[in-house]
Protein backbone atom coordinates (compact mmCIF):
# COMPACT_ATOMS: atom_id res chain seq x y z
CA UNK A 1 0.00 0.00 0.00
CA UNK A 2 2.95 2.39 0.43
CA UNK A 3 4.68 1.55 -2.51
CA UNK A 4 3.93 4.21 -4.93
CA UNK A 5 4.19 2.78 -8.27
CA UNK A 6 1.73 -0.32 -6.57
CA UNK A 7 -0.58 2.78 -5.81
CA UNK A 8 -0.29 4.04 -9.52
CA UNK A 9 -0.79 1.00 -11.31
CA UNK A 10 -4.42 0.32 -9.28
CA UNK A 11 -5.53 3.44 -9.81
CA UNK A 12 -4.53 4.47 -13.30
CA UNK A 13 -7.29 4.50 -15.66
CA UNK A 14 -5.99 2.70 -18.52
CA UNK A 15 -5.61 0.04 -16.50
CA UNK A 16 -9.03 -2.98 -17.18
CA UNK A 17 -11.16 -2.86 -14.64
CA UNK A 18 -12.31 -6.43 -13.30
CA UNK A 19 -13.03 -7.56 -10.00
CA UNK A 20 -9.76 -8.16 -8.75
CA UNK A 21 -9.38 -4.33 -8.97
CA UNK A 22 -12.35 -3.47 -7.60
CA UNK A 23 -11.60 -5.78 -4.79
CA UNK A 24 -8.41 -3.89 -4.15
CA UNK A 25 -10.13 -0.56 -4.36
CA UNK A 26 -12.47 -2.06 -1.38
CA UNK A 27 -9.79 -2.87 0.61
CA UNK A 28 -8.09 0.53 -0.09
CA UNK A 29 -11.08 2.28 1.38
CA UNK A 30 -11.32 0.20 4.49
CA UNK A 31 -7.99 0.09 4.88
CA UNK A 32 -8.23 4.10 5.03
CA UNK A 33 -11.02 3.90 7.85
CA UNK A 34 -8.56 1.72 9.58
CA UNK A 35 -6.04 4.07 9.55
CA UNK A 36 -8.21 7.21 10.85
CA UNK A 37 -9.02 5.18 13.54
CA UNK A 38 -5.50 4.79 14.52
CA UNK A 39 -5.70 8.49 14.06
CA UNK A 40 -8.18 8.57 16.67
CA UNK A 41 -7.37 6.57 19.33
CA UNK A 42 -6.21 7.59 22.55
CA UNK A 43 -7.41 11.11 21.39
CA UNK A 44 -10.35 13.11 22.84
CA UNK A 45 -12.11 14.64 19.60
CA UNK A 46 -15.74 16.05 20.04
CA UNK A 47 -18.43 15.71 17.30
CA UNK A 48 -19.14 13.27 15.13
CA UNK A 49 -17.62 11.28 12.07
CA UNK A 50 -18.95 11.63 8.84
CA UNK A 51 -19.29 8.64 6.96
CA UNK A 52 -20.07 8.69 3.05
CA UNK A 53 -21.55 5.62 1.29
CA UNK A 54 -21.34 4.66 -2.84
CA UNK A 55 -24.15 2.85 -3.65
CA UNK A 56 -22.79 2.27 -7.19
CA UNK A 57 -20.23 -0.53 -7.87
CA UNK A 58 -16.85 0.09 -7.04
CA UNK A 59 -15.40 0.06 -10.40
CA UNK A 60 -14.15 3.84 -10.23
CA UNK A 61 -12.66 5.69 -7.97
CA UNK A 62 -15.57 8.71 -7.84
CA UNK A 63 -17.16 9.66 -5.12
CA UNK A 64 -19.50 12.10 -6.43
CA UNK A 65 -22.93 13.06 -4.54
CA UNK A 66 -22.55 10.62 -1.83
CA UNK A 67 -25.46 9.64 0.68
CA UNK A 68 -24.60 10.96 3.89
CA UNK A 69 -24.83 8.78 6.85
CA UNK A 70 -24.62 10.60 10.23
CA UNK A 71 -23.65 9.76 13.24
CA UNK A 72 -24.26 11.20 16.44
CA UNK A 73 -22.08 11.30 19.29
CA UNK A 74 -23.44 10.68 23.21
CA UNK A 75 -24.41 14.30 24.47
CA UNK A 76 -23.12 16.15 21.71
CA UNK A 77 -19.43 15.92 23.49
CA UNK A 78 -17.77 12.86 22.13
CA UNK A 79 -15.00 11.22 23.14
CA UNK A 80 -12.42 8.93 21.00
CA UNK A 81 -14.06 5.85 22.31
CA UNK A 82 -17.84 6.74 20.89
CA UNK A 83 -16.09 7.67 17.74
CA UNK A 84 -13.86 4.33 17.24
CA UNK A 85 -16.99 2.52 18.59
CA UNK A 86 -18.94 4.17 15.91
CA UNK A 87 -16.02 3.77 12.75
CA UNK A 88 -15.97 0.28 14.12
CA UNK A 89 -19.70 -0.38 13.47
CA UNK A 90 -19.37 0.88 10.19
CA UNK A 91 -16.77 -0.72 9.03
CA UNK A 92 -18.62 -4.07 9.88
CA UNK A 93 -22.03 -2.96 8.36
CA UNK A 94 -19.94 -2.28 5.04
CA UNK A 95 -18.14 -5.13 4.82
CA UNK A 96 -21.09 -7.25 4.76
CA UNK A 97 -22.74 -5.08 2.49
CA UNK A 98 -20.03 -5.13 0.06
CA UNK A 99 -19.82 -1.65 -0.17
CA UNK A 100 -17.09 0.85 -0.76
CA UNK A 101 -17.17 2.93 2.32
CA UNK A 102 -15.69 6.79 2.06
CA UNK A 103 -14.33 7.95 4.68
CA UNK A 104 -15.53 11.99 4.72
CA UNK A 105 -13.88 14.43 6.88
CA UNK A 106 -12.11 12.90 9.55
CA UNK A 107 -9.65 14.95 11.04
CA UNK A 108 -10.22 16.63 14.60
CA UNK A 109 -14.24 16.39 13.78
CA UNK A 110 -16.34 15.80 10.21
CA UNK A 111 -18.47 18.20 9.57
CA UNK A 112 -21.18 20.74 11.23
CA UNK A 113 -24.45 19.43 9.68
CA UNK A 114 -24.90 16.31 11.63
CA UNK A 115 -28.35 18.06 12.90
CA UNK A 116 -30.85 16.99 9.67
CA UNK A 117 -32.79 19.72 8.30
CA UNK A 118 -36.16 18.60 9.61
CA UNK A 119 -34.34 19.84 13.34
CA UNK A 120 -32.90 23.35 12.34
CA UNK A 121 -33.85 25.57 9.13
CA UNK A 122 -31.72 25.05 6.43
CA UNK A 123 -30.83 28.44 6.51
CA UNK A 124 -29.84 28.73 10.42
CA UNK A 125 -27.18 25.87 10.36
CA UNK A 126 -23.74 26.96 11.05
CA UNK A 127 -20.37 25.75 11.28
CA UNK A 128 -19.16 22.79 13.63
CA UNK A 129 -17.55 25.93 15.56
CA UNK A 130 -20.66 26.40 17.37
CA UNK A 131 -20.44 22.58 18.74
CA UNK A 132 -20.50 22.87 23.37
CA UNK A 133 -17.43 20.97 23.26
CA UNK A 134 -15.55 22.56 20.62
CA UNK A 135 -16.08 25.63 21.93
CA UNK A 136 -15.14 25.01 25.89
CA UNK A 137 -11.92 23.38 23.99
CA UNK A 138 -11.11 25.97 21.95
CA UNK A 139 -11.75 28.36 25.19
CA UNK A 140 -9.57 26.74 26.75
CA UNK A 141 -6.68 26.24 24.64
CA UNK A 142 -6.71 30.12 23.41
CA UNK A 143 -6.80 30.65 27.51
CA UNK A 144 -3.74 28.83 28.42
CA UNK A 145 -0.16 30.54 29.04
CA UNK A 146 1.01 28.93 26.01
CA UNK A 147 -1.01 27.73 22.83
CA UNK A 148 -0.18 24.35 22.00
CA UNK A 149 -0.18 25.64 18.13
CA UNK A 150 -0.62 22.11 16.88
CA UNK A 151 -4.35 21.28 19.26
CA UNK A 152 -5.21 24.75 17.91
CA UNK A 153 -4.99 23.45 14.27
CA UNK A 154 -6.82 20.17 15.06
CA UNK A 155 -9.85 22.59 16.63
CA UNK A 156 -9.75 25.32 14.02
CA UNK A 157 -9.75 22.72 11.28
CA UNK A 158 -13.19 22.26 11.15
CA UNK A 159 -14.31 25.66 12.10
CA UNK A 160 -13.41 28.31 14.37
CA UNK A 161 -16.44 30.54 16.27
CA UNK A 162 -16.33 33.97 14.94
CA UNK A 163 -15.62 35.60 18.71
CA UNK A 164 -12.72 33.30 18.63
CA UNK A 165 -11.41 33.95 14.65
CA UNK A 166 -9.47 37.07 15.66
CA UNK A 167 -7.62 35.18 18.04
CA UNK A 168 -7.25 32.14 16.60
CA UNK A 169 -5.63 33.09 12.80
CA UNK A 170 -3.05 35.82 14.50
CA UNK A 171 -1.82 32.86 16.17
CA UNK A 172 -2.35 30.13 13.25
CA UNK A 173 -0.05 32.51 10.96
CA UNK A 174 2.45 32.95 13.56
CA UNK A 175 1.65 36.76 13.65
CA UNK A 176 0.67 36.57 17.48
CA UNK A 177 3.11 34.73 19.82
CA UNK A 178 2.07 31.40 21.59
CA UNK A 179 3.13 32.79 24.73
CA UNK A 180 0.22 34.97 26.16
CA UNK A 181 2.45 37.35 28.03
CA UNK A 182 4.51 38.65 25.00
CA UNK A 183 1.31 38.79 22.65
CA UNK A 184 0.46 42.28 23.73
CA UNK A 185 3.47 43.57 23.02
CA UNK A 186 4.47 41.90 19.97
CA UNK A 187 1.24 42.91 18.63
CA UNK A 188 1.83 46.78 19.47
CA UNK A 189 5.50 46.83 17.75
CA UNK A 190 4.07 45.42 14.63
CA UNK A 191 1.11 47.72 14.41
CA UNK A 192 3.69 50.72 14.94
CA UNK A 193 5.85 49.28 12.03
CA UNK A 194 3.19 49.22 9.65
CA UNK A 195 2.62 52.65 10.58
CA UNK A 196 5.89 54.09 9.56
CA UNK A 197 5.87 51.85 6.42
CA UNK A 198 2.70 53.71 5.36
CA UNK A 199 4.63 56.78 6.32
CA UNK A 200 7.81 55.43 4.60
CA UNK A 201 5.82 54.08 1.36
CA UNK A 202 2.32 55.14 1.09
CA UNK A 203 2.10 58.94 2.43
CA UNK A 204 4.20 60.25 -0.83
CA UNK A 205 3.16 62.74 -3.36
CA UNK A 206 3.69 61.05 -6.75
CA UNK A 207 6.79 63.09 -7.45
CA UNK A 208 8.55 61.08 -5.02
CA UNK A 209 7.57 57.80 -6.91
CA UNK A 210 9.08 55.69 -9.93
CA UNK A 211 6.71 55.12 -13.00
CA UNK A 212 6.63 51.74 -12.01
CA UNK A 213 4.90 52.55 -8.26
CA UNK A 214 3.06 54.89 -9.60
CA UNK A 215 1.33 52.38 -12.42
CA UNK A 216 0.78 49.60 -9.68
CA UNK A 217 -0.83 52.41 -7.11
CA UNK A 218 -3.12 53.16 -9.92
CA UNK A 219 -3.50 49.91 -10.83
CA UNK A 220 -4.29 48.88 -7.15
CA UNK A 221 -6.71 52.48 -7.30
CA UNK A 222 -8.71 50.64 -9.67
CA UNK A 223 -9.10 46.87 -8.63
CA UNK A 224 -10.26 47.83 -5.08
CA UNK A 225 -14.12 48.82 -6.09
CA UNK A 226 -14.20 45.79 -7.85
CA UNK A 227 -13.26 43.80 -4.80
CA UNK A 228 -15.83 41.79 -3.82
CA UNK A 229 -18.84 43.54 -5.35
CA UNK A 230 -22.08 41.77 -4.03
CA UNK A 231 -20.72 42.56 -0.96
CA UNK A 232 -21.57 46.65 -0.58
CA UNK A 233 -19.38 46.76 2.51
CA UNK A 234 -16.16 47.01 0.86
CA UNK A 235 -17.80 49.46 -1.60
CA UNK A 236 -17.42 52.29 1.61
CA UNK A 237 -14.81 54.56 0.67
CA UNK A 238 -12.85 54.19 4.14
CA UNK A 239 -12.79 50.55 3.25
CA UNK A 240 -11.00 50.95 -0.08
CA UNK A 241 -8.69 53.38 0.99
CA UNK A 242 -7.20 50.66 4.06
CA UNK A 243 -7.16 48.32 1.21
CA UNK A 244 -5.30 50.31 -0.78
CA UNK A 245 -2.80 51.26 1.50
CA UNK A 246 -2.51 47.42 2.87
CA UNK A 247 -1.86 46.28 -0.76
CA UNK A 248 0.68 49.13 -1.59
CA UNK A 249 2.69 48.76 1.34
CA UNK A 250 2.89 45.11 1.01
CA UNK A 251 4.01 45.73 -2.80
CA UNK A 252 6.43 47.78 -2.29
CA UNK A 253 8.09 45.52 0.60
CA UNK A 254 7.70 42.66 -1.67
CA UNK A 255 9.28 43.56 -4.89
CA UNK A 256 9.89 39.92 -6.19
CA UNK A 257 6.35 39.84 -6.77
CA UNK A 258 5.09 43.53 -6.29
CA UNK A 259 1.08 43.77 -6.67
CA UNK A 260 -0.30 41.34 -8.42
CA UNK A 261 -4.61 40.95 -9.57
CA UNK A 262 -6.02 38.55 -6.93
CA UNK A 263 -3.95 39.50 -4.25
CA UNK A 264 -6.63 42.20 -3.21
CA UNK A 265 -9.37 39.59 -2.33
CA UNK A 266 -6.93 37.45 -0.14
CA UNK A 267 -7.36 40.80 2.05
CA UNK A 268 -10.90 40.65 2.64
CA UNK A 269 -11.31 37.79 4.66
CA UNK A 270 -8.97 39.52 7.54
CA UNK A 271 -10.24 42.94 6.79
CA UNK A 272 -13.63 41.21 7.62
CA UNK A 273 -12.42 39.28 10.55
CA UNK A 274 -10.93 41.91 12.36
CA UNK A 275 -13.14 44.61 12.50
CA UNK A 276 -15.48 41.79 13.61
CA UNK A 277 -13.63 42.71 16.90
CA UNK A 278 -15.41 46.25 17.51
CA UNK A 279 -18.17 45.56 14.76
CA UNK A 280 -21.97 43.80 15.81
CA UNK A 281 -24.23 42.44 13.39
CA UNK A 282 -24.60 41.94 9.61
CA UNK A 283 -21.24 42.77 7.52
CA UNK A 284 -23.68 44.93 5.54
CA UNK A 285 -24.81 46.92 8.41
CA UNK A 286 -21.29 47.85 9.05
CA UNK A 287 -19.43 51.44 8.91
CA UNK A 288 -16.05 51.63 9.47
CA UNK A 289 -16.80 55.55 10.17
CA UNK A 290 -17.68 54.57 13.79
CA UNK A 291 -14.36 53.78 14.95
CA UNK A 292 -11.15 56.01 15.24
CA UNK A 293 -8.46 56.07 13.68
CA UNK A 294 -6.28 54.38 15.82
CA UNK A 295 -8.44 51.15 15.66
CA UNK A 296 -8.68 51.63 11.41
CA UNK A 297 -4.62 51.29 11.49
CA UNK A 298 -4.62 48.52 13.90
CA UNK A 299 -6.75 46.57 12.42
CA UNK A 300 -5.18 47.63 8.59
CA UNK A 301 -1.63 46.59 10.65
CA UNK A 302 -3.25 43.23 11.42
CA UNK A 303 -4.46 42.58 7.52
CA UNK A 304 -1.17 43.50 6.78
CA UNK A 305 1.15 40.88 8.52
CA UNK A 306 -1.30 38.35 8.39
CA UNK A 307 -1.73 38.47 4.69
CA UNK A 308 2.36 38.90 4.72
CA UNK A 309 2.41 35.63 7.08
CA UNK A 310 0.07 33.91 4.10
CA UNK A 311 1.95 34.42 1.05
CA UNK A 312 5.17 33.68 2.64
CA UNK A 313 4.36 29.94 2.47
CA UNK A 314 3.06 30.71 -1.33
CA UNK A 315 5.79 33.01 -2.88
CA UNK A 316 5.37 31.43 -6.54
CA UNK A 317 2.21 32.35 -6.93
CA UNK A 318 2.76 35.75 -7.72
CA UNK A 319 6.28 35.93 -9.12
CA UNK A 320 6.56 36.21 -12.57
CA UNK A 321 4.40 34.24 -14.29
CA UNK A 322 3.23 32.54 -11.10
CA UNK A 323 5.07 28.96 -11.71
CA UNK A 324 3.63 27.67 -8.13
CA UNK A 325 -0.01 28.43 -9.71
CA UNK A 326 0.51 26.73 -12.91
CA UNK A 327 2.14 23.81 -11.12
CA UNK A 328 -0.93 23.57 -8.72
CA UNK A 329 -3.29 23.47 -12.11
CA UNK A 330 -0.86 20.78 -13.48
CA UNK A 331 -1.48 18.43 -10.14
CA UNK A 332 -5.69 19.51 -9.84
CA UNK A 333 -5.58 18.08 -13.37
CA UNK A 334 -4.21 14.95 -12.45
CA UNK A 335 -5.81 14.48 -9.60
CA UNK A 336 -9.07 14.76 -11.19
CA UNK A 337 -7.84 12.34 -13.59
CA UNK A 338 -7.50 9.40 -10.85
CA UNK A 339 -10.47 10.21 -9.02
CA UNK A 340 -12.97 10.68 -11.76
CA UNK A 341 -11.61 9.35 -15.10
CA UNK A 342 -14.66 10.10 -17.26
CA UNK A 343 -15.11 13.64 -16.65
CA UNK A 344 -11.53 13.87 -17.01
CA UNK A 345 -12.07 12.51 -20.58
CA UNK A 346 -14.85 14.88 -21.22
CA UNK A 347 -12.65 18.18 -20.32
CA UNK A 348 -9.90 17.10 -22.42
CA UNK A 349 -12.17 15.98 -25.54
CA UNK A 350 -14.11 19.43 -25.27
CA UNK A 351 -10.31 21.30 -25.75
CA UNK A 352 -10.98 22.60 -22.16
CA UNK A 353 -7.60 23.38 -20.38
CA UNK A 354 -7.62 23.38 -16.31
CA UNK A 355 -5.71 26.52 -16.59
CA UNK A 356 -8.58 28.40 -18.34
CA UNK A 357 -10.75 27.82 -14.89
CA UNK A 358 -8.61 26.96 -11.90
CA UNK A 359 -6.00 29.64 -12.63
CA UNK A 360 -8.37 32.08 -10.62
CA UNK A 361 -9.17 29.47 -8.00
CA UNK A 362 -5.87 29.38 -7.02
CA UNK A 363 -4.92 33.01 -7.91
CA UNK A 364 -7.42 34.06 -5.02
CA UNK A 365 -8.25 31.44 -2.67
CA UNK A 366 -11.80 30.42 -4.16
CA UNK A 367 -12.95 33.74 -3.02
CA UNK A 368 -15.03 34.69 -6.04
CA UNK A 369 -16.75 31.95 -6.89
CA UNK A 370 -18.46 30.48 -3.44
CA UNK A 371 -20.85 33.13 -1.28
CA UNK A 372 -18.83 35.74 1.08
CA UNK A 373 -20.28 34.79 3.72
CA UNK A 374 -18.90 31.11 3.75
CA UNK A 375 -15.38 32.13 2.90
CA UNK A 376 -14.30 32.77 6.80
CA UNK A 377 -15.42 29.45 7.58
CA UNK A 378 -13.15 28.09 4.39
CA UNK A 379 -10.46 29.94 5.55
CA UNK A 380 -10.08 28.41 9.30
CA UNK A 381 -9.26 25.36 7.66
CA UNK A 382 -6.54 26.85 4.89
CA UNK A 383 -5.04 28.39 8.09
CA UNK A 384 -5.04 25.57 9.98
CA UNK A 385 -3.51 23.94 7.58
CA UNK A 386 -0.19 25.86 8.18
CA UNK A 387 2.51 25.27 5.39
CA UNK A 388 0.87 22.23 3.73
CA UNK A 389 -1.94 24.80 2.61
CA UNK A 390 -0.88 24.54 -1.15
CA UNK A 391 -0.98 20.94 -1.28
CA UNK A 392 -4.17 20.82 -0.25
CA UNK A 393 -5.76 23.21 -1.86
CA UNK A 394 -5.00 20.22 -4.98
CA UNK A 395 -7.89 18.14 -3.09
CA UNK A 396 -10.02 20.92 -2.01
CA UNK A 397 -10.28 22.56 -5.94
CA UNK A 398 -10.64 18.54 -6.62
CA UNK A 399 -13.88 18.20 -4.83
CA UNK A 400 -15.11 21.40 -5.56
CA UNK A 401 -15.08 21.18 -9.29
CA UNK A 402 -16.19 17.21 -9.33
CA UNK A 403 -19.62 18.61 -6.85
CA UNK A 404 -20.37 19.02 -10.91
CA UNK A 405 -19.08 16.04 -12.52
CA UNK A 406 -22.64 14.75 -13.83
CA UNK A 407 -23.81 18.41 -15.24
CA UNK A 408 -19.81 18.76 -16.48
CA UNK A 409 -20.32 16.01 -18.77
CA UNK A 410 -23.41 17.08 -20.72
CA UNK A 411 -21.38 19.99 -21.87
CA UNK A 412 -19.45 21.23 -24.85
CA UNK A 413 -16.39 23.46 -24.42
CA UNK A 414 -18.40 27.10 -24.57
CA UNK A 415 -21.30 25.62 -22.18
CA UNK A 416 -18.73 24.66 -19.62
CA UNK A 417 -16.55 28.04 -19.93
CA UNK A 418 -19.96 29.80 -18.72
CA UNK A 419 -20.96 27.46 -16.21
CA UNK A 420 -17.68 27.07 -14.40
CA UNK A 421 -16.89 31.04 -14.48
CA UNK A 422 -20.43 31.55 -12.91
CA UNK A 423 -21.03 28.75 -10.84
CA UNK A 424 -24.48 27.53 -9.05
CA UNK A 425 -23.26 28.52 -5.57
CA UNK A 426 -24.94 31.48 -4.77
CA UNK A 427 -27.49 29.59 -2.46
CA UNK A 428 -24.61 27.77 -1.18
CA UNK A 429 -24.49 27.17 2.78
CA UNK A 430 -22.06 26.02 4.91
CA UNK A 431 -23.50 22.24 4.19
CA UNK A 432 -22.76 22.26 0.76
CA UNK A 433 -19.14 23.72 1.71
CA UNK A 434 -18.66 21.01 4.40
CA UNK A 435 -18.97 18.39 1.73
CA UNK A 436 -16.63 19.87 -0.28
CA UNK A 437 -14.20 20.11 2.55
CA UNK A 438 -15.29 16.84 4.06
CA UNK A 439 -14.09 14.96 0.18
CA UNK A 440 -10.78 16.64 -0.23
CA UNK A 441 -10.11 15.12 3.31
CA UNK A 442 -10.87 11.84 2.39
CA UNK A 443 -8.73 11.73 -1.09
CA UNK A 444 -5.79 13.12 0.68
CA UNK A 445 -5.96 11.05 3.34
CA UNK A 446 -6.01 7.88 -0.02
CA UNK A 447 -3.24 9.77 -2.67
CA UNK A 448 -0.94 11.67 0.05
CA UNK A 449 1.11 8.52 0.61
CA UNK A 450 2.10 7.70 -2.69
CA UNK A 451 2.63 11.25 -4.08
CA UNK A 452 4.15 9.97 -7.58
CA UNK A 453 0.98 10.26 -8.96
CA UNK A 454 1.04 13.83 -8.92
CA UNK A 455 4.60 14.22 -10.18
CA UNK A 456 5.77 16.27 -12.41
Amino acid sequence: MKNSDTHHSQFDHNQPRNDSSSTTIDSRFNQTLKNVQGLLKGRSIPGKVLLTRRLEPADELTVLSPDYRRTQSAHETGTSDRINTVLDEDVQNTSKQGNTTNVGKLKSSASDHEITSKEVPRSTIGARATDSARVMKLTKELSGTTVILERLRELAWSGVPPNMRPTTWRLLLGYAPPNSDRREGVLRRKRLEYLECVSQFYDLPDSERSDDEINMLRQIAVDCPRTVPDVTFFQQEQVQKSLERILYTWAIRHPASGYVQGINDLVTPFLVVFLSEYLEGSTENWSVSTLSSQKISEIEADCYWCLSKLLEGMQDHYTFAQPGIQRLVFKLKELVRRIDEPVSRHIEEQGLEFIQFAFRWFNCLLIREIPFNLVTRLWDTYLAEGDALPDFLVYIYASFLLTWSDELQKLDFQEMVMFLQHLPTQNWSHQELEMVLSRAYMWHSMFNNSPSHLAG
